[in-house]
């Protein structure tokens, strides 16, 4: 019997855009993404494509969280149960969910990608998935497309919203995990949702999977970075102030678990960038949340940290619309994000409200010091927010993050 497609609503991003191309091309579709961004149901809207295109496609759907898959172990498991499902020689379409899940799952991919006969999608909630030894044994076998919570844009979509300062409030506070257009846009209701997706991406993509003993050290450091949002930290800045609260934890152990949470999609890591020399600084990152809601379900939404959630949202932003991200260093002046893509590149500093002539020289002033001619923006929460200063544009939030300039 044909696989039925579940119900789906289809993202508005340009996610699609790039796994059409690879369709019925032997390479393996490989969709990454923090813990209940949506990775399932955009496998659907792959699947739904591929049933436009032929209605009689094959399409075997293995969902490792689901019951029904607990018998697949690892790749014998999940070796045996493929040959039990296909049953003719036409390329059969096939989706692996949280494949993760299966140990030593890079031996049945490997196998079905030489064999070139099926067409193949998975999905994962680590980082890890693609690194190291597990990334050279599938070199040039795989397109990876990274999966985030959604957008600005999305999240009116998702949720009927027109675009005005209380959507934004709303989309700020609660931020865009897939799952909230079921539930009342409550406080008390979202917020128990999201703190056990919260519970569920630190206990099982950390702690289980990296084996990790001081949980309560893990849980402290989720909330420092909560808290620094926007803010440039160093693993020896973290175990400073750790050691000032009386935990002696080793710079080491801290990069220990700063790249656990990163793998996870968490949390993600921002370095920074010498405008001049275009060269890396190895010391001091930020850390943006891939999803506010999750930031703000550990140490609460509040007036004062608009400033940092703002900023956070932006960074996303930028990742979605596929931008290579850094923080700016031009001398003793910090450009909020510098972005390329394709050659290009595009300069913005992020501030709530621009209030004050300090204010606007620090924003506009460490812009226009760059000297070249690549788009500058400010971009502010400020009703007025219009026009340009010597070519430096200033624009409402809500017009960048809807594209409006």
């Amino acid at each position: 019997m044909a696989y039925k497609i579940p119900y789906y609503v289809p993202r508005i991003e340009n996610y699609l855009e790039k796994v059409v191309p690879f369709i019925n091309k032997n390479l393996i579709k490989v969709v990454l993404g923090q813990r209940r961004v949506g990775k399932s149901y955009f496998l659907f809207e792959i699947m739904a494509l591929i049933r436009q295109k032929n209605a009689e496609a094959p399409i075997i759907y293995i969902n490792m969280e689901l019951m029904e898959f607990d018998h697949i172990k690892n790749y014998k498991d999940l070796s045996e149960y493929l040959k039990s499902q296909i049953t003719t020689e036409e390329k059969h379409y096939i989706f692996i969910d949280e494949i993760q899940d299966v140990e030593e799952f890079e031996k049945i991919l490997r196998s079905l990608q030489a064999e070139a006969k099926h067409d193949l999608y998975i999905s994962g909630s680590n980082a890890f998935l693609l690194s190291g030894e597990l990334s050279t044994y599938l070199s040039g076998r795989y397109i990876e497309i990274h999966l985030h919570s959604l957008s600005y844009r999305e999240f009116l979509s998702f949720h009927q919203l027109t675009d005005s300062n209380q959507s934004l409030m709303i989309y700020l506070q609660f931020g865009g995990l897939p799952f909230l257009i079921n539930l009342e846009l409550k406080k008390e209701i979202v917020f128990e949702y999201i703190n056990s997706i919260y519970s569920a991406i630190l206990f099982k993509d950390v702690v289980a999977r990296h084996q990790i003993r001081n949980v309560s050290l893990l849980e402290n450091l989720v909330k420092l970075l909560a808290d620094s949002t926007g803010s440039i930290v160093s693993a020896k800045s973290i175990s400073d102030f750790l050691k000032s609260q009386r935990l002696e934890i080793s710079p080491s152990v801290i990069l220990n678990y700063l790249s656990y949470l990163d793998q996870a999609f968490f949390i993600q890591k921002v370095n920074r960038l010498e405008i001049t020399g275009r060269k890396q600084l190895e010391i001091g990152q930020k850390y943006y949340f891939e999803d506010l809601g999750l930031r703000n379900s550990l140490i609460g939404f509040k007036q004062t940290d608009l400033g940092k959630t703002l900023e956070n949202i932006v960074y996303t932003h930028l990742k979605i619309q596929d931008y290579k991200v850094f923080i700016g260093k031009n001398g003793d002046k910090e450009i909020d994000f510098i972005a390329e893509k394709n050659g290009d590149r595009i300069y913005v500093q992020v501030a709530y409200l621009i209030e004050s002539e300090a204010t606007k020289e620090r924003e506009f002033g460490n812009l226009l010091a760059i000297k070249d001619n690549f788009p500058k923006y400010v971009v502010s929460f400020d009703e007025g927010a219009s026009g340009n200063i010597s070519g430096v544009k200033h624009i409402h939030i809500r017009d960048f993050l809807m594209e409006r300039y």
